[in-house]
Parts: C-alpha cells; sequence; structure tokens
C-alpha cells in the first residue's frame, strides 16, 4: 500500500479512484467492511482504492481534553488498512485551518481535484467538513453537481444487532474483556512501544519483562495479568529465533511493591536472556487471566507469576516452559 502523506505528496498521475474517508480508529470489522468494499468498487471502475484518514485524530484538536484514548497509533493503523487490500492511504494533517472547509471545499479540493474521484464510499455515519455539516446526504447531492458515483455501505452488526464501533472496543477493553474487544476488531487487540528500563524486579524474581514506555500507542486494558504475544520487528530478530513470542502480559502499578507508576510489561514465556531494550515491539492482548492483586510477600507474588505462566501458556495453547523460578 502506498502511503501518502499530504495532499501535496499524492501523485500528479493519478488517473481515478474510489475513495473512503474515516478515522478508522482501531480498523474494526465495521471499517473493514468499508474498506473491502471500496476495492471491489474500485476494481470494477477500474481505479486506485484509496482510504483518506487523519493525523491527528479529529477530537484532539477540537476537544483535547475530552477525546478519548485511541486504540492504535498511525503506525499500526495504516498497516492494518494496508492488510485490507486498499492501494492507497492519504493521510491529511488535521488541524483548525482545514477543518475550516466546507464540505463542498473539501470534496473539490481533496477527492476531486487531487485524488481525481469516481466514486466515494461511505458508511451510514459518515462526516466531513466544517462542524461536520456534511453526511452522507451531502455527499450525494456533491457527487451529482461535481461528476462522481457514491455508494452507501450500510452498517455491519454483531449477533446482538449493536453497531461495530470505535466506542464498543474502548468499553470492552476498559472492562479487561480482551476476547470481547478481539471480535469486534476481528484480531486481537495491539500496543506498540519502545523497550525501557524499569526497577528489574521481574529480572530479580526469574520472570524479565519488556517494559513499554509510557508513551506507547494503543489503549492500556484494565489493570490485570494477560495472556498474549510480543511481535519484534524481523529487522531485529537473529537466525532462528521467532518474531512472535508467547507472553504473560501485566498491567499496573505493583501493588506488592507500592509502586505509583501504571505500566505494561511483558514476560516472554521460558525466556530470560531476550535483551530488548530500546527496541520498538507490538504487545497483543488475547485474554484476561486475573486482576492486578496486592500480595502478602514475595513468595506468594512468585507462586502465582508460576501459575500465571503456566495458564498463559495453556490458553496461547503453546508447550509449557519446562523451567520455571523457584518459590524464594
Amino acid at each position: 500500500m502506498e502511503r501518502w502523506y499530504g495532499i501535496d505528496t499524492v501523485p500528479a498521475d493519478l488517473t481515478g479512484s474510489v475513495v473512503t474517508i474515516g478515522n478508522f480508529d482501531g480498523v474494526h470489522l465495521g471499517h473493514r467492511a468499508v474498506l473491502a468494499d471500496v476495492v471491489d468498487t474500485a476494481h470494477t471502475y477500474g481505479a486506485r482504492s484509496v482510504a483518506v484518514t487523519f493525523d491527528p485524530h479529529p477530537a484532539a484538536v477540537h476537544r483535547p481534553d475530552s477525546a478519548p484514548e485511541l486504540l492504535t497509533g498511525l503506525t499500526d493503523r495504516l498497516d492494518l488498512i494496508a492488510e485490507t487490500g486498499i492501494d492507497a492511504c492519504l493521510v491529511i494533517s488535521y488541524s483548525e485551518s482545514f477543518a475550516a472547509q466546507s464540505p463542498k471545499e473539501f470534496v473539490r479540493h481533496c477527492l476531486v481535484d487531487v485524488l481525481r474521484v469516481r466514486c466515494v464510499v461511505v458508511g451510514e455515519d459518515v462526516r466531513f467538513g466544517q462542524g461536520n455539516s456534511g453526511d452522507r446526504s451531502t455527499m450525494a447531492e456533491l457527487g451529482e453537481r461535481l461528476g462522481f458515483d457514491v455508494r452507501l455501505v450500510r452498517d455491519v452488526t454483531a449477533a446482538d444487532e449493536r453497531r461495530w464501533s470505535s466506542t464498543w472496543v474502548r468499553e470492552l477493553l476498559a472492562a479487561g474483556d480482551c476476547a470481547g474487544a478481539a471480535a469486534v476488531l476481528g484480531r486481537p487487540h495491539r500496543m506498540r512501544g519502545l523497550v525501557v528500563h524499569g526497577q528489574a524486579r521481574g529480572r530479580e524474581l526469574g520472570f524479565p519483562t519488556a517494559n513499554l514506555a509510557t508513551d506507547a500507542s494503543g489503549t492500556v486494558p484494565a489493570d490485570g495479568v494477560y495472556a498474549g504475544w510480543l511481535l519484534r520487528d524481523p529487522a531485529r530478530v537473529g537466525p532462528g529465533e521467532a518474531v512472535r513470542r508467547p507472553a504473560a502480559i501485566s498491567i499496573g502499578t505493583n501493588p506488592t511493591f507500592d509502586g505509583t507508576v501504571r505500566q505494561v510489561e511483558a514476560h516472554v514465556l521460558g525466556r530470560r536472556d531476550l535483551d530488548l531494550y530500546d527496541e520498538q515491539v507490538v504487545v497483543e492482548f488475547v485474554r484476561r487471566l486475573r486482576p492486578t492483586v496486592r500480595f502478602d510477600g514475595i513468595e506468594a507474588l512468585v507462586e502465582q507469576m508460576r501459575a500465571d505462566v503456566l495458564e498463559a501458556a495453556d490458553v496461547l495453547e503453546v508447550p509449557r516452559p519446562e523451567q520455571l523460578p523457584a518459590v524464594q
């Protein structure tokens, strides 16, 4: 997938496109349905399939104090969009001045003049232009006036008829229900961040962890211990090393040690030798094993950590580690 950062980077020789517009936070199953329709429609028109998205998220510009935590950072959002088969994604830098454009100004300049749009594929809740004043009816009217078709994709819903949405995923993650979130996303929820030095308590107890920096991208699920995966950059992995490793992931403040800083840290099952410092990794959450609790001493904590590792292996359907640190 080609990635165009800014309207001025779109190739001048683009002859036609089928376009959809959205924030695509999380790229959940509803987004994927729209993006898949764009790909299919583009084949019909003999044109390029293009997704238009925004960075930062509009809510971060208009209401920064109450903007939701994003499910995915830009890197993962684009990677997930690419998985749908879209030919190109245009990332527009969102600002107050950009938001001041009327729906017609945005459509004429961005879609018609730059992307040479032949068809716009929209979901039922599409909004665009100043004050979000443009909707699907506005797009249809502009299509008639400016010479492009408009195709509506109906909302995709779950079995209980609730509409797939980023808000729903956030609710599930806030409850620690990563399995439920994965059902809406169509994949495990993920975070991406740099591995930084922590207190090294896990290493001292025999369970070294990769601590994500506090600016890691992706919504942090509820405090607790999770079974999941740690993914490394293939360029950083040596011969014979797996890119994707099973992990037990802890989220919380380490209450046994009176911690105050909330951390996300992942222990790769059966590995005490990995040096991941200053490496960017992805952590995927599969299932919550238990809530975060305070233990009465190191012995009880280590005993529970041993149980967590074994349970994580069972959940992930991987072999249990043969050797585990002894209870102190």
